[in-house]
C-alpha cells in the first residue's frame, strides 16, 4: 500500500461509496421534513398547555380508549408512545440491518470510530447526569433520559440554517445516531422493565419469527409483488406488538425486532443477475417512512412535549430543580464532550487521523447535533418518573430546553464553518474521468488529493 493510499484508508469520517452517500442524503431529506413537523408540534403542545385552554390539552391528552381484557385501554398519550413510536422504531430496525448488511457497520474500519463516539455520547452525559442528581433520591433512575440522539431534529436544524454540511460528516452524524439509537434501545429493554410476563413474551417472539421466516421469503410466496407483503406482514406485526406490550417489556422493542427481520437484499434470478437487487426493506420503508416522519412522531411529541410551567415562577422552580440542571448539562455538554473525546482518543491510539478537509471544530458540531436528544429522551422520561410528578415535568422542560440550546449553538459552530463546506461540496461534485461518480469516493482519486494536501487538517 502506498503511503497516500494508507493515509486515506486511515482517516476518518469515511465518504463511503458513492451509491450509500445518495442514499443516506436522500434518507436525510425525507427527515428534515420529519424534524420540521416534530418542532411544530413540540411547539403546539408547549403554546397550548400553557394557556387558559390547558385543561382541554391534557383531557385529550389523558383520554383513554381501548379493550380493557387484552390491557390495551390506554390513554391517547399512551398510545402514541407504544403505539405510534413502536412504527418510529420499525424504521430503526430497518435502518440498523440496513447498516450491518450494506452500510457503513458492516466492515470493522469505516465501524469502530461512529460506533465508539456513539457509546462515549452514550456514558458521558450519564455519568454528568448521576454526578448532579447524587444523593437526591429518586431522581438516579433518569440516567438514560440524556443519552438519546433525534437524527430527524438534528437534520431539520441544518436545513434550517442552510448548511453545506459534507456528505462524510452527514454519514458520521447518522452513523453515530444510528448506533445511539441501538443502545438507547437495549438500555430501555434492559433497564426500564419492571416485571416480564413469560407466556406472552413467548408468544409475542413466537410471532416475531413467523413475520421474519415470511419476510426473508417473500418472493416465493408473493412472487414480486410487494404490497402484498406488506399488507399479510402488517397485522402479524400488530399481534406481535399487541403480546410484547402485554409481557412488560416496552412494546416499542417488538418495532425494532420486526425491523430487524426484514431483508435488505435478496439473491437475484437467474436471467435478472446483472441487476442490482434490493430487499423487502426498501419497501417497507418507502411505505412507512412518511408514515412515521408524518404522523408517528409528531404525534407523539404533540402529547408527550406539552407541559404546563407555571409562569415565571414554575420556571423558576424547574430551574432549580437538580434534575433539570442534569439533563441540561449532559445533553449539551456531555454528548459533544463524550463523542469528541472519544473520538480523539481513539484517534491518537488506532493512528486514526481526521480527514484533511476537516477540523476538530467540525466534530464538536456534530457532537452538538447530537445533543438534540428529543423524541426518544421524551421517552425515557416517561419512563423514568412518574406521571404527574414534578420530576416529570422537569425533565421533559429540561430536554425541551436543552435540545434547543444545542441545536442554536450547533446552528452558530456550523454556520462559521459553512464557508468552507461550500468548498468541499464544490469538490465533491467534481468527476475528472466522467463515468458518474464523483472522484472523491473513488480511492485512486482520493489518493492523489492526499498528496496534493499533505498534512493540512486533522490537527
Amino acid at each position: 500500500m502506498t503511503e497516500s493510499s494508507e493515509r486515506a484508508t486511515r482517516s476518518f469520517p469515511r465518504y463511503g461509496s458513492f451509491a450509500e452517500a445518495g442514499r443516506i442524503a436522500g434518507l436525510l431529506r425525507r427527515e428534515t421534513v420529519g424534524g420540521i413537523l416534530l418542532v411544530a408540534a413540540a411547539a403546539a403542545a408547549i403554546i397550548w398547555a400553557n394557556t387558559p385552554a390547558a385543561d382541554a390539552y391534557f383531557a385529550i391528552r389523558d383520554f383513554e380508549i381501548g379493550y380493557e381484557p387484552w390491557h390495551l385501554r390506554l390513554s391517547l398519550g399512551a398510545w402514541a408512545a407504544d403505539g405510534l413510536l413502536a412504527i418510529f422504531f420499525f424504521l430503526v430496525g430497518l435502518e440498523l440491518k440496513r447498516e450491518f448488511v450494506a452500510g457503513d457497520l458492516r466492515r470493522f474500519g469505516t465501524a469502530v470510530v461512529p460506533i465508539a463516539a456513539a457509546a462515549g455520547g452514550v456514558a458521558v452525559p450519564a455519568i454528568l447526569y448521576a454526578l448532579f442528581v447524587r444523593g437526591e433520591a429518586g431522581l438516579s433512575q433518569g440516567w438514560a433520559i440524556p443519552t438519546a440522539t433525534d437524527i430527524a431534529f438534528a437534520v431539520a436544524v441544518l436545513a434550517i440554517i442552510g448548511s453545506n454540511l459534507p456528505s462524510a460528516l452527514r454519514i458520521f452524524l447518522l452513523t453515530l445516531a444510528v448506533v445511539d439509537d441501538l443502545i438507547a434501545i437495549s438500555i430501555i429493554a434492559i433497564f426500564y422493565t419492571d416485571h416480564i410476563e413469560l407466556i406472552p413474551l413467548g408468544v409475542a417472539l413466537a410471532v416475531i419469527l413467523v413475520y421474519g421466516f415470511i419476510a426473508q421469503r417473500y418472493r416465493g410466496f408473493f412472487g414480486m409483488r410487494p404490497f402484498a407483503a406488506w399488507a399479510i406482514l402488517l397485522p402479524i406485526g400488530v399481534v406481535a406488538w399487541g403480546f410484547m406490550h402485554a409481557s412488560g417489556i416496552h412494546a416499542t422493542i417488538a418495532g425494532v425486532l420486526l425491523g430487524f427481520t426484514i431483508p435488505v437484499r435478496h439473491k437475484p434470478d437467474a436471467g435478472d443477475a446483472l441487476q442490482e437487487k434490493h430487499g423487502l426493506a426498501e419497501e417497507f420503508e418507502h411505505r412507512f417512512r412518511p408514515l412515521s416522519a408524518g404522523i408517528a412522531v409528531p404525534i407523539f411529541a404533540f402529547f408527550a412535549a406539552g407541559v404546563s410551567v407555571g409562569g415565571w415562577e414554575g420556571v423558576q422552580r424547574a430551574f432549580a430543580h437538580p434534575v433539570t440542571l442534569a439533563i441540561i448539562v449532559a445533553l449539551v455538554l456531555g454528548k459533544p464532550l463524550g463523542i469528541v473525546l472519544t473520538t480523539w482518543t481513539l484517534s491518537k491510539v488506532a493512528r486514526i487521523r481526521l480527514d484533511p478537509e476537516l477540523r476538530w471544530i467540525d466534530i464538536v458540531g456534530v457532537g452538538l447535533l447530537a445533543g438534540i436528544g428529543f423524541t426518544v429522551s421524551l421517552l425515557v422520561a416517561e419512563l423514568s418518573f412518574e406521571a404527574g410528578s414534578p420530576e416529570h415535568d422537569y425533565a421533559k422542560v429540561a430536554i425541551l430546553v436543552a435540545s434547543v440550546g444545542a441545536a442554536l449553538l450547533a446552528a452558530v459552530l456550523l454556520g462559521v464553518r459553512n464557508r468552507g463546506y461550500g468548498k468541499i461540496l464544490e469538490r465533491e461534485r467534481i468527476d475528472l474521468d466522467g463515468d458518474g461518480i464523483p472522484d472523491v469516493y473513488q480511492q485512486e482519486r482520493r489518493d492523489e488529493w492526499f498528496k496534493s494536501a499533505p498534512g493540512q487538517g486533522g490537527r
